[in-house]
């Protein structure tokens, strides 16, 4: 059936992008679906008056019917058991149009009428785990399955003109209940939403001979013979659908892994050089302090190294920023002649701006003569 290949590619490239793992069916579900009808030509007996009337004509009484492409609905409730074994009542409707009788030799030039089915079935379907054979998370489970019940054929207003070739019309209008029975081939594709999918598959159905009356009328005598006859019903359908389980488990998240916190930052450490009035050169207490800073930049791995020189407010603001800078020069290059790189220390000046001990103007303060040297 390359029509249905096709189909199941198709719908083989539309799940995978919404498909989840496939998973087996616990508890109750509902389906419907619909697609494609193909009765196949059928062979019609008759029987009565009109069968005797041929056979009399030397004409054989087997007369074959040919269908259009038809379609077919069907909805189901049923039940999984968890292992891949299913059972469902479905209930499905199918109609084909008449395209044409052949008969005697003859085919009919003018056709109308269809034959529609409905009824109910009783299904038993096996969902196959690929996990048995080797698939790891397998997207998409196919099953196998059959079923038997009841179908209702009703042959409406088949109207068969086989005029000019030969003056007789042929009708059958008529309705019959038979047993039913059907072959089912398919594969589900999770849709991403728990318990939802999306059905592709094949159906074979069949029933046994419907019994429908009909007519065969002379158009050139008027004369009509009224007869019963039997057609073989067999069915081709390829079908799309969605199913969608109640109780099946929803998919568990994947743990995620604890991110430990973030380490805190090392506090800064601070070493504070003062210096006399009015002079940027380094006192031996001085040099002292730069050493052990020095030592800190070794043995802490400190990266970022602030030396930042000020005054105090005795004299001009112009003056302090001059010799706050200085006093900012001379530290650095203690700790550069101590091992510490220029690269690595950010130096600035702030003059009397920002006071250690605040005063007023003019005001001789030794703690705001100082460099701060801050290690990050």
């Amino acid at each position: 059936m390359p029509r249905l290949r096709s189909a199941l590619l198709a719908t083989t490239m539309f799940a995978l992008p919404l498909a989840a793992q496939a998973q087996p069916i616990t508890g109750l579900y509902i389906g419907a679906g619909g697609g494609y009808n193909y009765l196949q030509g059928t062979e019609d007996s008759l029987r009565g008056n009109a069968r005797a009337s041929a056979l009399a004509a030397g004409i054989s009484p087997k007369t074959e019917l040919n269908w259009e492409n038809g379609w077919v609905g069907a909805a189901s409730i049923g039940w999984g058991f968890g292992n891949g074994i299913r059972a469902e009542v479905e209930g499905f409707y199918r109609e084909n149009d008449l395209h044409g009788i052949y008969a005697a030799g003859l085919s009919s030039r003018r056709n109308d009428g269809k034959v529609w089915q409905a009824g109910a079935m009783a299904n038993v379907i096996y969902d196959m785990d690929l996990r048995m054979f080797g698939w790891a998370n397998p997207i998409f489970t196919p099953y196998i399955g059959g079923g038997i019940g009841w179908s209702h054929v009703n042959v409406d207003n088949v109207r068969a003109d086989f005029r000019p070739t030969r003056s007789q019309v042929v009708g059958s209008d008529g309705e019959d209940d038979v047993f039913a029975f059907q072959g089912i081939a398919g594969a589900s594709f999770p849709l991403g939403v728990p318990g939802l999918s999306l059905t592709a598959e094949y159906r074979f159905f069949g029933t046994t001979k419907p019994e429908i009356s009909g007519t065969q009328r002379q158009t050139i005598t008027g004369a009509v013979t009224r007869a019963s006859g039997s057609f073989e019903n067999f069915n081709h359908s390829a079908m799309l659908g969605l199913r969608y389980a109640f109780n099946q488990p929803r998919p568990v998240p994947a743990p995620v892994a604890a991110q430990a916190p973030a380490a805190a930052p090392a506090p800064a450490r601070t070493y504070l050089v003062f210096f006399d009035f009015d002079r940027a050169d380094l006192t031996d207490r001085a040099r002292q302090i730069i050493s052990e800073a020095a030592q800190a930049v070794s043995s802490t791995g400190t990266t970022r190294i602030e030396v930042a020189g000020h005054a105090d407010r005795s004299g001009t603001p112009q003056y302090n920023q001059r010799l706050s800078m200085r006093r900012a020069e001379a530290v650095a290059a203690e700790l550069t002649r101590r091992g510490v790189p220029r690269s690595a220390m950010s130096i600035q000046a702030f003059g009397e701006s920002r006071p250690l001990v605040p005063t007023a103007d003019g005001v001789r303060e030794p703690q705001n003569r100082r460099v701060e040297i801050v290690l990050r």
